[in-house]
């Protein structure tokens, strides 16, 4: 096992690393920028280290900044977190060319799963469900054109190293291809330096649930049942639940061993996470996989009394998976509390936190990196927080979150707090029948 693991984030995920470090007996080192220079996970790991200023390119993106903090630390592993350098190949081999162990898949399996085009043709060839679409990447208008013609619009245009909706077109029409294939390449190069970008046939009213594998180097592969991510604005999720109201028993059958075939195509070893866009039939398609640990992972963890991180930890250190496949007991619900405001377009809030009170009681958790008097920096993403509530049914756990929610108290800043109260109010919500696109028509009270 490890003696001491640098974690390469910030913020509550950073938090959440360190505090199964302890568990397991391992030391932890936080890196931070000048900006995070209050936070807490730099408080409660046993060693810190500045790595740059506040600009992500100037410290946690700066691969040479974190190993020097790995050299003068002595530190034998890194944690990634998720955002940032989590599912950089070339950092993982860098990590192992200093004999540093990366806790996470191999650079070949972030690879494998990285570029969206090359990771769709290994799962055609594992027998996993696909989207209808393009076998390549779209040269030009005419060629996007003419495979749009075989499909059958509405298609949706991807960038092929994309995530988080960015160099992503919906087309409609021929007549707007034109203008969405530019954009699209045109928004994919200024995202990710790749302006490849390939066609998929747009599911109508999809379901956007996700099932959570873990693989270890010797063979084996697990799934810890499904999380629905459905509630989401910009393609950025703001409310999850474990299990999903939409699934069936047969469904989560079908779909975990989907998960496991996806997972066992490139050996996979590590935990993560398989997507999947489901249509209103209970059809579903692989989306894409995440080699990481996901923002969500909690719910997962409440339904499956199972500690993903340490598991995580685990894995690279060369032990088994610890489990089989899970089936989810009780019902788990998260949001994401982001220093936004919803009755502003969701406009980003940093600032002084002046006044903070956390709920508690049972059957909530909250996994937050924030405190009174905290400063909450404007570098980065705007999650400051995420609460957890668990109970037997889902109709408990709405009521139970809503409760909680009335005692959540942050003052100085705006919050979407209220969102998520109007939210767990909300009949289509309530009733479980929503999709991605529901929170387009959705308007705050």
């Amino acid at each position: 096992m490890f003696k001491k693991v640098l974690i390469a984030n910030r913020g509550e995920i950073a938090l959440r690393v360190i505090r199964t470090c302890r568990e397991m007996g391992i030391k932890t080192v936080a890196v931070y920028s000048t900006a995070d220079k209050d936070s807490l996970h730099v408080k409660f790991a046993d060693e810190a280290v500045c790595i740059g200023r506040p600009a992500s390119s100037d410290s946690y993106l700066n691969i040479p900044h974190i190993m020097a903090a790995v050299e003068i630390t002595n530190a034998d592993s890194i944690h990634p977190g998720y955002g940032f350098l989590a599912e950089n190949a070339k950092f993982a081999e860098i990590c192992g060319d200093h004999n540093i162990k990366f806790i996470g898949p191999t650079p070949a399996q972030i690879r494998a799963m990285g570029d969206k085009m090359t990771a769709k043709e290994t799962m055609i060839k594992a027998g996993v469900p696909v989207v209808p679409g393009g076998e390549s990447l779209l040269e030009s208008v005419e060629e996007a054109r003419s495979l749009a013609k075989d499909v059958g619009y509405p298609v949706i245009l991807k960038a092929t190293a994309g995530g988080g909706g960015k160099g992503m077109r919906v087309v409609w029409e021929d007549s707007q291809m034109e203008k969405a294939f530019e954009t699209a390449k045109a928004e994919a190069a200024a995202s990710f330096k790749n302006d490849g970008i390939y066609m998929e046939k747009f599911v109508e009213e999809p379901r956007h649930i996700e099932i959570q594998i873990a693989g270890d180097r010797y063979g084996k592969v697990c799934h810890l049942s499904e999380r629905d991510c459905s509630i989401q604005r910009r393609h950025q999720k703001l409310v999850e639940e474990s299990p999903s109201p939409f699934m069936t028993p047969e469904l989560r059958r079908q779909m975990g061993e989907a998960a496991k075939k996806a997972a066992e195509a490139i050996g996979y070893e590590s935990v993560g996470t398989i997507e999947f866009l489901v249509d209103k039939h209970r059809n579903f398609y692989f989306m894409e996989m995440n080699t990481r640990i996901q923002v969500e992972h909690c719910v997962t963890e409440e339904v499956t009394s199972f500690d993903l991180i340490k598991e995580q930890i685990k894995i690279a250190a060369g032990e088994p998976i610890s489990g089989q496949d899970y089936e989810p007991h009780g019902h788990a619900i998260e949001c994401r509390i982001n220093a936004e405001d919803p009755y502003n377009d969701f406009r980003p809030s940093p600032g002084k936190i002046t006044v903070l009170h956390q709920p508690g009681g049972h059957g909530i958790r909250v996994d937050s990196h924030a405190y009174a008097g905290y400063v909450i920096p404007p570098y980065y993403d705007s999650m400051i927080g995420k609460i957890i509530a668990v109970a037997r049914t889902r109709e408990e756990a709405i009521n139970t979150m809503s409760r909680a929610l009335s005692e959540y108290v942050i003052e100085g800043i705006k919050t979407t707090i209220p969102f998520h109260q109007q939210m767990m109010r909300n009949e289509a919500f309530l009733s479980g029948n929503f999709n991605t696109k529901f929170l387009e028509s959705f308007t705050m009270m």
